[in-house]
């Protein structure tokens, strides 16, 4: 079997340092450096030749740079002889550009995904994507995981007697119905109305929240202005308290002090699939990390296992 060899770009190392530590093998360095025109260039320092190469980079801000990397780094293997490519993509950012909602734009998403494999990606390992079907927009083997099961452990520490999980969209409603069964909780929806990147109306709640405890899940939270929007109706509603959680939280914008602030929010959570500086951070934040089962199945991955039971 081929040797296993981690690179992790600039974008998480600390989260590429957890993942190496779970799977007992070293994180190689990269080196990045920039030529005098602006341009990237990127050196992995370690033997690449016919080994089993993963390559961590989640596309976070400044998301253009960490992608043009995550490329270079794919040519660099590939230009290496490796013997197989797997990225690692703990958040893809590109996989909201899903759709043509508007004449003449592009699918990012799309683009995005024929880059990565034009590059020399055989495999991705990616982590709650927008929607599914983003999944089907890569011509290589996708592990595609979610985030449910480390949350729902969290949440079930709690009293859930009186709890019922809301998705902020319809669009979201299945994730969120099958994070309440794991908790063993009803299940609510918003009906939300996009505008544009930071404005949105909901119209109502599809769902019995009244005096009851909730917990709102969705896969990102990045300005925070549909969980703004979404609380302001659920606290018509007469909802006890409020928990917040997600798998990716971006948390531009200062929207973290926005949120702990919003009346009866009692906790933040969300993952580690991107980065969250000490000074962004707010006494409500929990942060839940991925690592094991990323290393898990990066593990199976190169073992040649299977990784669906990583998806119940």
């Amino acid at each position: 079997m081929r040797d296993i060899a981690v690179f992790g770009g600039t974008a998480h190392p600390e989260l590429a340092a957890e993942i190496c530590a779970h799977l007992g093998v070293p994180l190689h360095p990269v080196r990045v450096s920039r030529f005098a025109n602006d341009c990237l260039e990127v050196q992995l320092q370690a033997n690449c030749r016919e080994r089993d190469v993963f390559l961590i980079q989640p596309l976070v801000p400044p998301v253009q740079e960490h992608l043009v990397e995550l490329l270079l780094m794919i040519d660099a293997a590939r230009g290496a002889s490796a013997g197989r490519i797997t990225v690692v993509l703990p958040h893809y950012a590109y996989a909201r550009s899903d759709k043509k909602d508007a004449p003449r734009i592009s699918i990012g998403g799309r683009l995005v995904a024929d880059l990565l494999t034009s590059a020399g990606a055989d495999r991705v390992l990616a982590m709650t994507l927008h929607s599914p079907q983003v999944h089907g927009f890569f011509s290589v083997p996708v592990d595609h995981l979610h985030a449910l099961r480390a949350l729902a452990d969290h949440f079930k520490r709690y009293d859930l007697s009186n709890t019922v999980v809301v998705s902020p969209d319809l669009g979201n409603a299945k994730q969120a119905a099958a994070f309440a069964r794991r908790l063993g909780t009803p299940v609510a929806a918003g009906a939300k109305q996009r505008f544009s990147d930071d404005l949105v109306q909901i119209s109502t709640v599809i769902g019995d929240v009244a005096e009851r405890d909730v917990i709102v899940l969705d896969d990102e939270i990045a300005k925070g202005s549909t969980m703004i929007e979404l609380m302001a109706h659920l606290r018509e509603l007469n909802v006890c308290s409020i928990r917040l959680a997600c798998t990716h939280g971006l948390f531009s914008s200062g929207a973290l002090d926005r949120l702990s602030e919003q009346e009866g929010v009692l906790e933040i959570v969300c993952t580690n699939t991107v980065p969250i500086p000490a000074e962004k951070r707010v006494p409500k934040l929990q942060v839940l990390s991925v690592a094991p089962v990323l290393a898990e199945a990066m593990r199976r991955i190169h073992n040649g296992e299977s990784v669906s039971a990583l998806f119940d």
